[in-house]
């Protein structure tokens, strides 16, 4: 059995950690770097930083955040927000990095995502993609932060990234985002068993049952939280103790 990932995620605005509900009403959650050196130690298996209006305010990259925490970390870390360019990647990349995710720059380029993995290969290449239920109960993918639909269908642009060279989606369901009501496991699931690469889920994580379920139900390689972690309702060492229970292999 594959070992399950369990990926803290610290959304950045204005060189700060935030937490809001529906990418909306954020509030402050710390120092980016304390917090990454916190996970370090804490057992995760990743950690995931997102410049979340980065692309909605058009500016550059938060290379000197990047550089700091990897000092500092020495577990894989992804970075998101403004990326535009296959420079842009290799700055990330030389700052730190081991990952790199883009979400609006694929919409708008999707040459970016082959030309990045040809360069430094799929391993890579993460596509975020943020989607929403529409009113004939599909899912429309998102961009510049959740404030612009798309129209693009979530499975068909899924499918459309691994084609492309992805090596990693890292999907999160805008509805249940900050809600602390589960992972939409619909979606998750619908996402997870139709392409071959693997798929991280997020948004609306409230207590670790909604982590296994991402994995058992929603078929997710990796399952990703912010709020519980962020503010100590559990820590990832007793999560991933819970999943190992349940029967999911985790690294311990």
């Amino acid at each position: 059995m594959l070992t399950k990932r369990v990926i803290p995620c610290l959304d950045i605005d204005n060189g700060r950690v935030v937490k809001g509900v529906n990418f909306v009403d954020l509030i402050d959650a710390g120092d980016p770097v304390a917090i990454a050196k916190m996970y370090n130690k804490a057992l995760a298996d990743e950690i995931i930083f997102l410049d979340i209006t980065a692309s909605y305010e058009d500016r550059s990259i938060m290379l000197d955040i990047i550089s700091k925490a990897a000092n500092e970390v020495f577990i894989p870390l992804t970075v998101g927000g403004g990326i535009k360019s296959v420079d842009d990647f290799k700055q990330i990349l030389n700052a730190g990095a081991d990952k790199v995710s883009i979400n609006s720059s694929a919409i708008k380029s999707p040459s970016l995502i082959t030309d990045a993995s040809l360069k430094f290969g799929s391993q890579c290449v993460v596509v975020a993609i943020d989607a929403k239920k529409n009113d004939s109960g599909n899912y429309d993918v998102y961009i510049n932060g959740g404030r612009i639909n798309t129209g693009k269908d979530a499975l068909l642009w899924a499918k459309e990234v691994e084609k492309l060279g992805a090596g990693e989606i890292l999907l999160t369901s805008m509805d249940r985002d900050g809600t602390r009501d589960g992972y939409e496991l619909t979606l998750t699931n619908l996402i997870s068993s139709n392409v071959s690469i693997p798929v991280i889920a997020s948004g609306g994580v409230g207590n670790v049952k909604h982590l296994i379920e991402g994995i058992t139900i929603g078929n997710a390689d990796a399952v990703l939280a912010a709020s519980i972690f962020h503010f100590n309702e559990i820590t990832i060492r007793d999560a991933k103790s819970q999943m190992r229970d349940a029967g999911i292999s985790v690294r311990l």
